[in-house]
């Protein structure tokens, strides 16, 4: 069961489950904690996991004007600082993913490792395989209706104002993130950048993404969409609970980590 903590910027749903180190789990865009149910039972066996559901999505009231992914992020400090009290581990899908890197870019010291799946720090346009696709999206229609159930049935504004929402956020997508290279230049979080062979963003967009954060790591799931969590569980599981459990291993012919060679 899930509870509300009012904090600064929103009236915060979340659930927590598990025990140990402190796991936040960031779901996507239009998407409820739902969308984690492949993942929850088998990282709550070894983190204190918690789920907030960010404005406008799932349990969590919109609220007046626009949605934007730095306000986003400000939520999610104020969660952090509220229900953890300390640094977590962020693992965030699509849009969660870009909220935990603008998290880590503001605050670090809140920030343990995190893991980017599917994530982007440019608009649609500049970085997805389809830059028009969000032009296409009506919320009606039938690309949206996984995503309209699942909101309706939880939202405190009630059905009715989903296309409102739908609106705020297909803006947002138009125009952001607007994050530099610079900015992701000062993460100093362990970073796994993870990506489907299928994505809807970029393979070469997600590349940019590695090479802009230091020392981050890389990963292309074969054979998987921008789904990748539902649709390989297993496989990706494992890749994400030995990355937030484990510290790089040297490498024998390392080239973009020379330097961390060199001088460690």
């Amino acid at each position: 069961m899930g509870e509300y903590m009012e904090l600064p910027g929103v009236k915060t749903w979340y659930e927590a489950e598990g025990a140990g180190d402190p796991l936040l789990l960031l779901h996507g865009g239009l998407c409820t904690n739902e969308t984690w149910g492949p993942q929850r039972a088998e990282f709550a066996a070894r983190y204190r996991v918690f789920l907030p559901e960010r404005r406008g999505h799932g349990h969590t009231p919109d609220v007046s004007g626009p949605i934007n992914y730095r306000d986003m992020a400000e939520d999610t400090i104020d969660f952090i600082e509220s229900a953890v009290g300390g640094p977590a581990h962020l693992v965030g899908w699509s849009d969660g993913g870009i909220v935990a890197l603008l998290v880590a870019i503001a605050r670090p010291d809140l920030v343990r490792k995190i893991v980017a799946v599917g994530s982007n720090f440019r608009p649609g346009p500049e970085s997805g395989v389809v830059p028009e696709m969000f032009d296409q999206l009506t919320p009606e229609g039938p690309e949206l209706a996984p995503f309209r159930e699942m909101y309706e049935a939880v939202s405190p504004d009630g059905a009715g104002h989903w296309p409102v929402v739908v609106g705020k956020l297909v803006e947002m997508f138009h125009a952001q993130p607007t994050i530099s290279t610079e900015e992701l230049a000062r993460i100093t979080a362990p970073t796994l950048v993870l990506v489907g062979d299928d994505d809807m963003v970029t393979l070469e967009h997600t590349v940019a993404l590695y090479r802009a954060i230091p020392d981050s790591e890389l990963a292309v799931v074969p054979g998987t969409s921008h789904a990748l969590l539902m649709e390989k569980p297993g496989q990706v599981n494992e890749m994400i609970l030995d990355y937030l459990a484990h510290d790089p291993v040297p490498t024998m012919l390392p080239v973009r980590r020379a330097h961390a060679t060199a001088t460690g």
